[in-house]
């Protein structure tokens, strides 16, 4: 799960039009009533001077665009409602924002003091990889034309529920679900819901499990069906991002500058006509889902530090088609491109050792996916 350590938890936007403030807790008492969720403003003026329009809402049935005034940048819509939270049984052990959504401990990712884990924690690390491993190999291969992400999300939560695992973005800074899901232009953080798949699509399944006191964190992008593998463009982006995660994992090693990575990662995907993402990077992950180092993916970056034995990080790029900037949808979650082109992202989780690097979360030979060359042209 990407990270950002200059942007603060976001408030809740406001629904109404033009209007863009935070808004509080206010909630439309209809839309409560239904069961539809989001509906919230920023104040009762507001709410009174927008009622004609979000009353419309009201009288829909089934499925519906939470945010009709947003302006959406490209063709992707949310499609609510949510279903509910999920369970999980109070025999599994949980992180400290589990309840409360908002972790107790959240180190400045720019600090130099890094957490070197000794050779029984390294050993509790494989294992929660191992698992998240075998969790988004099973969401994987659910991936097909017609199935909803929330159905994947159902997948992903009761896959960690039977490796006694907790999910880890269930909750945490609110996130209502147990897997991140993004489509198309979205970069990350993507919310499940009851859009479904197309044949044409590319998506990113990013998962995160949390398991005896440990977080893994791993996501690769898929190709939906044989419409997207046929896409030049869409192929181009999501293979080159691959390569681009691949090659910054070669030079993980004791001494290598963290800002390193992000040099090698530019300039590969510079070369295929991509871009970076540059807003959000890679971080060390073990007994905390983020803490330091914070792994910046483009050139003449600011991280800090250099890898050490025993350090456990993420690096995970994110490469779009058109230009890097961003714009977020009111659910303060789901990060698009702001030209509406597609992006995808690769992730892993490596410990660093006294000889090089080894990917925790690495793929398994029977493992979903993997690179497909380039789709031939008619020239």
């Amino acid at each position: 799960m990407a990270y950002n350590p200059v942007e603060p938890l976001l408030e809740r936007i406001c629904l109404g039009i033009d209007c863009g403030n935070d808004a509080g807790s206010l909630q439309c008492p209809t839309c409560l009533k239904v069961g539809m969720k989001n509906s919230y403003f920023c104040s009762q003026d507001c709410f009174k001077k927008n009622w004609n329009g979000h009353k419309a809402l009201h009288k829909s049935t089934g499925f519906y665009n939470p945010f009709p005034t947003f302006s959406f940048t490209g063709s992707l819509r949310p499609v609510y409602p949510l279903s509910a939270r999920r369970i999980v049984p109070s025999s599994i052990m949980r992180p400290d924002y589990a309840e409360t959504g908002v972790p107790t401990r959240r180190p400045f990712l720019n600090s130099t003091k890094v957490t070197i884990l000794d050779a029984q924690g390294q050993e509790a690390m494989r294992k929660v990889c191992r698992l998240a491993r075998e969790v988004l190999d099973i969401v994987a291969s659910e991936l097909r034309s017609g199935t909803t992400t929330d159905y994947l999300d159902e997948v992903c939560h009761q896959a960690c529920i039977e490796r006694d695992s907790y999910p880890s973005p269930l909750n945490y800074n609110f996130f209502p679900k147990s897997i991140c899901i993004s489509p198309n232009e979205v970069i990350c953080h993507g919310i499940p819901d009851q859009r479904k798949l197309l044949d044409s699509d590319i998506v990113n399944l990013d998962v995160t499990l949390y398991h005896q006191g440990y977080h893994a964190d791993l996501n690769e992008t898929y190709y939906v069906g044989d419409q997207a593998k046929a896409d030049p463009d869409s192929v181009r982006v999501v293979e080159t991002t691959r390569e681009c995660l691949n090659e910054a994992i070669k030079h993980v090693k004791p001494g290598t500058p963290i800002r390193q990575f992000g040099s090698i990662i530019e300039k590969h995907a510079k070369s295929r006509g991509c871009s970076v993402v540059k807003i959000w990077g890679g971080h060390g992950i073990n007994t905390l889902f983020h803490c330091p180092p914070y792994v910046s993916h483009y050139s003449n970056n600011k991280s800090v530090g250099v890898c050490k034995p025993g350090m456990t990080f993420t690096i995970e790029p994110i490469l779009a088609l058109g230009k890097s900037r961003d714009v977020t949808w009111p659910d303060n979650w789901t990060n698009t491109t702001l030209d509406g082109k597609r992006a995808a992202q690769f992730e892993h989780t490596v410990l660093v050792t006294e000889t090089g690097v080894e990917v925790l979360t690495a793929a398994n030979k029977d493992s979903p996916g993997g690179p497909i060359s380039m789709p031939m042209t008619d020239t």
